[in-house]
């Protein structure tokens, strides 16, 4: 009797390249490494990846994370395995551990959890054979590693001789019992940040204590405090680090001026949001006698004044990164650095680092230079300005905004011809008043005044990178990287797609897979289905990464890439202006696992100042909705899971849950495969894309959370 063929086999001579190059390996290897060594195409990498699975299987190999590494010693087919992660817990009181490496989560029952809460560091044991079955990884916490530095938000009530803190984050089940002398003077009904210290068999609840008194529940600066807290992010400098701020000369002085290359006499502005305080880039333009131009982009000098060894070095490090929430700017660095010293104000010599091309008609670069300046802006745009500019042809600068204009307009398309893959979804903005109260929530479009500064920093960007990257041997440096998706998330991506009737052809080359995935997105803009595919396509990228490794950006299309442009907000952009004038000075090479690792502190930090200003975002979007419980709206399903639909308003886009439970007219049940939510008894579907219409059931502030009710149609 013949065996049926195996699905996703790999063709004979390929399977057996693999099975002979995996073998010679000494480390720990990528599906990527493999693929590239092999020069196997992006279509048949599914297939690499089932031999891959299937030597595992065999006990030639064993997974380590997402990696595979030959055997050591011969274990268990059933062997579990060991691993560190970060748990995150759900309200109902278990948990998933993420560990770095693991494509999936890995679940943790209550009764595994051994006193471990959200955000502790764990070490667990799992088993790899239930992922590869297609069932959901469990495991079991073995050690507690590190208690979590991130509070708990909540309100302190005081009952007799007892306290508590009732906690509002939804990934904490319990409540956090205050001992008297861990108080520090919080008092009954406001809201507390809360550090657990200590959860044992002997305690119902885990023990803590008051770390920050945030004030009274509603107030506009109790609630930005709490969101900030909540993240474990800082929303004061201390008085040592103003004190040493303060003391930094204003002056300019006449060395200053004589070791930089002096651009006062050229023409040079800035383009910026309307309410930005701080402008750290500034564009300079001058014709040449050879008909091109020169076009330089000045960045602050930070590090001139933020020099290492000092608090101020020490205070940006540990943050890492400037934080935008809806009403206020947390900035990495004190006031007189980010909105004086380093903000490139009209009408006055500004110190900065810059990047200076010489570029011809089609906008292609003849000659590039680096260094120290020292420049003086003549005008102070803001986009809107800029853009009326652009389109007018008549205004301050319009000669020069046009030239600019067309140079952008050619690095573009170069950049999307080259396989830059175009997401540019609207902005969410909510508007507010003086005193944080939402007046209305919209989504800005990026035009071509945007357009034109984003090419000049990413053209910036990219030659800074490449300038240091092409060298030999490559020395150490700071990149901006962006991975290849997975066969296996583009797989996913396909699946989705194919339920909305659209396809997405498999590709040899990443350019060319790039410029399949922005076809689709054109054909899905502005239908009823194109944000949900858009937003489903960026689930399925790699997330961007600071790191010392570089294997370019896949998003850009770049072989090279790194944040030089914007060191007033980032802390990796003040180390790639240190180590770009270490080397432009000839420096010798640097240690490279030192500034590995800070990459990547500073890609964790910069993720949670990310879901720190969504926190913001959201809450503002709740507190807006406040007023309108029982109105309806028409809104489309964004989202379904097995617990509900997410529905998005179309009118302005806020986002709320339809319950499961909620849904009475039949029993539902989830479709996984379809993402759809299938009536039992009617068949009715709702899927994602679907026009509905809801009624605001309930807009809870202290979860930051939107409960919407379906109003189904009666049938005639």
């Amino acid at each position: 009797m013949s065996k049926k063929k195996k699905k996703n086999a790999a063709p004979e001579d390929m399977a057996t390249a693999i099975r002979r190059w995996a073998a010679k390996q000494t480390k720990a290897f990528a599906l990527r490494q493999l693929a590239h060594e092999l020069n196997i195409p992006l279509p048949e990498r599914e297939q690499a990846h089932a031999v891959l699975l299937q030597m595992v299987d065999e006990q030639a190999l064993e997974m380590q994370g997402a990696k595979f590494r030959p055997r050591s010693g011969t274990p268990a087919k059933n062997a579990s395995q060991e691993a560190v992660g970060t748990l995150m817990m759900a309200g109902q009181g278990y948990g998933f551990a993420k560990v770095e490496g693991l494509e999936e989560d890995v679940f943790i029952p209550q009764r595994a959890l051994r006193g471990a809460l959200h955000g502790d560091t764990v070490r667990i044991r799992y088993t790899l054979n239930r992922a590869r079955k297609n069932k959901r990884m469990e495991g079991a916490v073995e050690a507690l590693v590190e208690r979590s530095k991130r509070p708990y938000i909540g309100i302190l009530q005081k009952i007799q001789h007892r306290a508590y803190v009732i906690t509002e984050n939804r990934n904490m089940p319990y409540d956090i019992k205050i001992q008297p002398h861990e108080l520090h003077g919080a008092e009954n009904g406001q809201k507390v940040a809360a550090l657990v210290l200590d959860w044992d068999a002997k305690n119902r609840e885990p023990l803590g204590r008051i770390v920050d008194v945030l004030g009274m529940p509603g107030e506009n600066d109790t609630e930005m405090h709490a969101i900030l807290a909540e993240f474990n992010l800082p929303y004061r400098f201390s008085e040592a680090i103003e004190r040493e701020a303060a003391q930094i000369p204003t002056a300019i002085s006449a060395a200053d001026v004589a070791s930089r290359r002096d651009f006062r006499g050229t023409v040079t502005f800035t383009i910026d949001p309307a309410d930005a305080k701080d402008y750290d880039d500034a564009l300079s333009f001058r014709p040449l006698e050879n008909g091109h131009c020169e076009v330089g982009v000045h960045i602050a000098d930070v590090t001139h004044y933020v020099r290492p060894g000092t608090l101020l070095e020490k205070e940006a490090a540990e943050r890492a990164t400037s934080v935008y929430l809806v009403d206020r700017t947390v900035s990495m660095l004190p006031e007189k650095l980010s909105n004086n010293l380093c903000s490139l104000r009209p009408n006055e010599d500004k110190l900065c680092f810059s990047a200076v091309f010489e570029l011809n008609a089609e906008a292609q670069i003849i000659h590039t230079w680096f260094g120290r300046t020292i420049i003086r802006s003549i005008q102070r745009f803001d986009y809107d300005e800029a853009q009326a500019v652009i389109e007018s042809g008549n205004g301050p600068l319009a000669a020069e905004l046009a030239t600019l204009h067309r140079l952008a307009q050619a690095l573009r398309k170069m950049r999307f011809e080259n396989g830059s893959i175009l997401f540019e979804r609207p902005e969410p903005k909510v508007e507010v008043d003086e005193n944080g109260k939402p007046l209305r929530v919209y989504f800005k479009e990026p035009k071509e005044s945007n357009f034109l500064i984003e090419e000049f920093m990413l053209l910036a960007n990219r030659s800074v990178a490449e300038a240091v990257g092409n060298r030999r041997p490559a020395p150490a440096f700071v990149y901006r990287v962006h991975d290849e998706p997975t066969p296996e998330k583009l797989k996913t991506f396909r699946d989705f797609i194919h339920h909305f009737g659209y396809s997405l052809r498999q590709t040899q080359s990443p350019v060319e897979a790039a410029r399949e995935l922005n076809k689709l997105l054109g054909k899905v803009k502005n239908t009823p289905e194109g944000t949900i595919i858009e937003g489903m396509a960026l689930r399925s990228m790699a997330r961007a990464q600071y790191t010392t490794d570089n294997v370019g950006h896949f998003g850009l299309a770049f072989a090279h890439y790194t944040h030089f442009t914007s060191p007033i907000r980032r802390y990796p952009d003040m180390l790639v202006h240190r180590l770009l004038a270490h080397y432009l000075a000839g420096g010798e090479f640097l240690p490279k696992d030192h500034y590995e690792h800070l990459c990547k502190y500073c890609s964790a930090r910069e993720q949670v100042a990310t879901d720190a200003e969504r926190a913001s975002i959201k809450y503002k979007m709740v507190e807006f909705m406040l007023d309108k419980e029982g109105q309806e709206f028409a809104g489309t399903v964004s989202g379904v899971t097995e617990w509900g639909l997410y529905v998005e308003i179309d009118e302005h886009h806020i986002e709320g849950m339809v319950s499961t439970r909620s849904l009475r007219d039949d029993y539902y049940v989830f479709d996984e495969k379809l993402f759809q939510l299938v009536g039992q008894h009617s068949g009715r579907r709702y899927q994602l894309g679907d026009a509905v219409r809801i009624k605001v059931k309930r807009a809870n502030l202290e979860q930051k959370q939107l409960d919407y009710a379906l109003i189904v149609e009666k049938k005639a």
